[in-house]
């Protein structure tokens, strides 16, 4: 479980376009705000 304020570690994802995206490559240019929601789209 992560603390409010605790540094993310770094992840990679797919982008809508298939390309490979990761948090690092934010590190220093923007602001990232992640948000997780366990139950979207998922029916449950």
């Amino acid at each position: 479980m992560a603390d409010v304020g605790q540094q993310a570690p770094d992840f990679t994802l797919p982008a809508q376009d298939s390309s490979a995206v990761s948090l690092s490559d934010y590190k220093g240019k923007k602001n990232v705000v992640l948000s997780f929601h366990i139950f979207s789209f998922t029916g449950g």
